[in-house]
C-alpha cells in the first residue's frame, strides 16, 4: 500500500515505543498501575509538566470525557468550538457519560474569538440553564492551527473571571509544542486539566489525563474505573510514554512531521489549480482541490475530503512519512492536474 496521508492514526507503532512494550513483556510484575514504569511516568510528569497527577487511559474520547468529568456536574456545561472533536467526533460521549451539556461556539480558523466568547449569557444561579463551567480548547485544532503561550493566558483570564476551569485537548500537543518552540510547562501555564494524545503520536494505544489543578485529581481513578478505562497490564502503556519523553524522542517525532507536511504545503501552494485554505503549523496541510482529480488520486494515496461542498481536503503526514512519499504524492497530483 502506498501511504496514506489520511490520518497519522493510519501509521503503524513507531519501532522505537514497539521495542519498549517489548522490553518490558518480561516476567510479572504488579498491575493496575503498581508497576515500576507507572509510577515512574507519573514522577517524570510532575517534574517536566508540573503534574498534580496523572491517569492513563485507552483512548482519546476517553481521555477527553474523563477531564471533564473531573470539572462538571451533570447540570453543567462546557464550552467548546463548533468544530472540536469534543462537538462533531466524540459521538455523544461527554453528554451522555457526564451527562453535561456541550455549549458550541463559533470558531475562527479552528480557535476560540474571544469577543464570541463575551458575547455568551451565562445565566449563573439561573435554575432553567446549564451552567457553563469549563472552557475546551483544542492544540492544536482541527484545522492544525495553534494557539500561542499568549492567548492561552488570555483565554485564562477569561475564565478567572467566570469561575471555569480550562481543559486542552491536547490529542497532538506535541505537533503544537514543537512548532512553536516552547516548553511544556510554558504551553500548559493556566490550563487545568490536560487530555494527551499517544495514538497519533506513534503509539499503539494509551493516552493520558495530566491534571494541573489540586482536587481535580481526587475522584479520577473512580471514573476511570467506571468508565472501562483503567488498563491492568499498565507497564505496557506506561514504558511507551517514557521512551517517547526520554531524550526527546516526541520533539524527533513531532518536528519530522511538522517538516514533512510544510514540504507538502509547499509543492501544493506552487500549483495555481490548488487553493490553501489554512495555513500550515503542524502536521495536518488544508486545501481545496479541483474535484475531477480527487477520485483518482485517492486511488494512489488515500486522504479525506474534509469538505464536501467545496472539496477542501485535509492531508496529514506521519512519524513515518517521507520526503519521497512527499514527492510521489506532489508528483500524482501534478500529472492529473495536465
Amino acid at each position: 500500500m502506498n501511504k496514506s496521508f489520511a490520518s497519522d492514526n493510519h501509521a503503524g507503532i513507531h519501532p522505537a515505543l514497539l521495542e519498549a512494550m517489548i522490553d518490558v513483556n518480561q516476567g510479572h510484575c504488579p498491575s493496575y498501575g503498581q508497576d515500576p514504569w507507572s509510577h515512574k511516568l507519573k514522577k517524570l510528569l510532575k517534574q517536566e509538566f508540573g503534574a498534580v497527577d496523572s491517569f492513563l487511559v485507552f483512548n482519546g474520547t476517553a481521555a477527553n470525557v474523563l477531564s471533564l468529568q473531573a470539572c462538571l456536574k451533570s447540570f453543567e456545561s462546557v464550552l467548546c468550538t463548533d468544530v472540536s472533536h469534543l462537538n462533531v467526533d466524540e459521538c455523544g460521549a461527554p453528554e451522555k457519560i457526564v451527562g453535561s451539556k456541550l455549549v458550541s461556539v463559533p470558531s475562527q480558523n479552528g480557535k476560540f474569538n474571544l469577543d464570541e466568547l463575551e458575547s455568551i449569557i451565562f445565566r449563573n444561579g439561573d435554575q432553567h440553564f446549564s451552567q457553563v463551567r469549563a472552557l475546551s480548547l483544542t492544540q492544536p485544532t482541527e484545522y492544525g492551527t495553534l494557539y500561542t503561550p499568549d492567548e492561552i493566558k488570555r483565554l485564562r483570564v477569561f475564565c478567572d473571571q467566570h469561575q471555569l476551569y480550562l481543559h486542552m485537548d491536547g490529542a497532538r500537543l506535541s505537533n503544537a509544542v514543537a512548532a512553536l518552540g516552547c516548553g511544556w510547562k510554558e504551553i500548559l501555564k493556566g490550563i487545568d486539566i490536560l487530555s494527551f494524545g499517544g495514538a497519533k503520536n506513534g503509539f499503539l494505544l494509551g493516552e493520558l489525563v495530566i491534571v494541573f489543578k489540586e482536587g481535580l485529581e481526587k475522584d479520577l481513578k473512580f471514573y476511570r474505573k467506571q468508565s472501562l478505562q483503567l488498563p491492568s497490564k499498565t507497564r505496557f502503556l506506561a514504558a511507551p510514554f517514557l521512551k517517547y519523553f526520554e531524550n526527546n524522542l516526541w520533539y524527533e517525532i513531532a518536528s519530522h512531521e511538522n517538516s514533512m507536511a510544510k514540504r507538502l504545503y509547499e509543492g501544493l501552494k506552487a500549483s495555481p489549480q490548488v487553493q490553501m485554505t489554512q495555513p500550515c503549523q503542524v502536521n495536518s496541510v488544508f486545501c481545496i482541490l479541483p474535484k475531477e482529480i480527487i477520485k483518482p488520486l485517492k486511488k494512489k494515496f488515500f486522504f479525506y475530503v474534509w469538505n464536501e461542498n467545496s472539496f477542501e481536503v485535509r492531508l496529514m503526514t506521519s512519524f513515518d512519512t517521507s520526503k519521497e512519499d512527499v514527492d510521489s504524492f506532489l508528483e500524482e497530483l501534478n500529472n492529473l492536474l495536465k
